[in-house]
């Protein structure tokens, strides 16, 4: 029998999926997340809907009946030490609540591993490419000080595929998942924190579920890859879809946005992924444009980051800031990501004065 860890999830979207999946491998996941959220997950569970291939239906999975447990509560209570593993499944403009930010300090101050599950690479990891200058881009982050304390050579990036959402006219605890793809994740610099990853990959695996009496492998597993850029493979994707679809006065959809000119998102999607490979990245941990693109033709709704936009959002990730000073700092220069930034700027500026 193999080793069970205790897991220490920031936040309870991708943190109650991830979660459930090591749960249904009988791991055990605590989840930090707003006290309406751990008080429904804790009574009620949290309830996962996954499309799985050759089903009708979503199979439909609660976290109250698998052989782990998952728990939720808020970070005042938590103590990092306590785990073996913390995934980071926040986005980054939540790590500066002072609560939050004191709890990522303790985590950096309990030596324990870190995987992030993020948009926004934390800044930590990014030390870990030797191609990146972690100082010149610190102003694309909400709080870089939030950083400090975690050692780089104990935190991963795991990219955030996976696309799901809240149902809006149910409970804050049930996640519906659109496209129930791979969790893939960079491993760690040392053996012993990498192992971790592997085995809960392994487990993840081994799962089989009893669907209409049928034995089915569920999707969205873990992979563990031994290059660090294989996540930031994400970056093209958000670039050509997630924040074009910030537009000036309204937001369109994925689709749309990737779509409606195919060869503007082609261009964009190339010219990241021309980046990644100038910062060290190998060509072949990027995923081709037109895999991308078919993928996006599914993903009817605008991006997170576009809908936080729009609700009034004062801050978001800015993985398109990010990628334009890491292009800047390459001698390379794109107009079309310089117009995103320039959208994004101006509705976060609008946001803050209305708020």
């Amino acid at each position: 029998m193999t080793d069970k860890y205790k897991i220490l999830f920031f936040g309870a979207s991708y943190g109650s999926l991830l979660g459930a999946k090591v749960a249904l491998a009988g791991h055990s996941a605590h989840l930090i997340c707003l006290p309406e959220e751990a008080e429904l997950i804790n009574s009620e569970g949290a309830i996962i809907r996954l499309p799985v291939r050759g089903l009708d239906q979503p199979v439909e999975l609660n976290t109250k009946e698998m052989p782990g447990s998952v728990t939720a509560g808020g970070p005042e209570e938590a103590n990092p030490s306590d785990y073996d593993l913390i995934v980071l499944a926040m986005q980054e403009p939540q790590y500066r609540v002072p609560v939050v930010k004191d709890l990522l300090s303790k985590v950096g101050a309990s030596g324990k591993p870190c995987m992030s599950i993020m948009n926004m690479p934390p800044l930590s990891f990014l030390r870990r490419i030797p191609g990146v200058d972690a100082d010149a881009i610190r102003d694309s982050y909400t709080d870089p000080t939030v950083w400090d304390n975690v050692d780089p050579s104990r935190i991963t990036l795991c990219s955030p595929d996976p696309q799901a959402f809240r149902p809006p006219q149910e409970k804050c605890n049930v996640l519906q998942v659109g496209l129930p793809t791979n969790f893939k994740s960079a491993r760690f610099e040392g053996e012993a924190d990498t192992s971790i990853l592997n085995q809960i990959e392994q487990d993840i695996q081994n799962i089989r579920y009893d669907a209409a009496g049928d034995s089915v492998e569920l999707p969205v597993k873990l992979r563990v890859h031994d290059s660090v850029f294989v996540p930031l493979a994400k970056w093209c994707m958000l670039l050509a879809g997630n924040y074009r679809c910030i537009q000036a006065e309204e937001m369109r959809p994925i689709r749309e946005a990737v779509h409606s000119d195919l060869g503007s998102s082609e261009s964009v999607y190339n010219w990241v992924a021309d980046l990644c490979v100038k910062l060290g990245a190998d060509r072949n941990d990027l995923v081709p444009f037109e895999k991308y693109a078919n993928a996006a033709l599914s993903l009817k709704n605008p991006s997170s980051a576009a809908r936080a936009l729009a609700a009034g959002a004062p801050y978001i990730e800015r993985v398109d800031k990010l990628v334009q000073a890491l292009g800047a700092s390459q001698g390379m220069q794109s107009a079309d990501v310089d117009r995103t930034v320039e959208l994004v700027d101006g509705w976060l500026a609008r946001n803050r004065e209305g708020s």
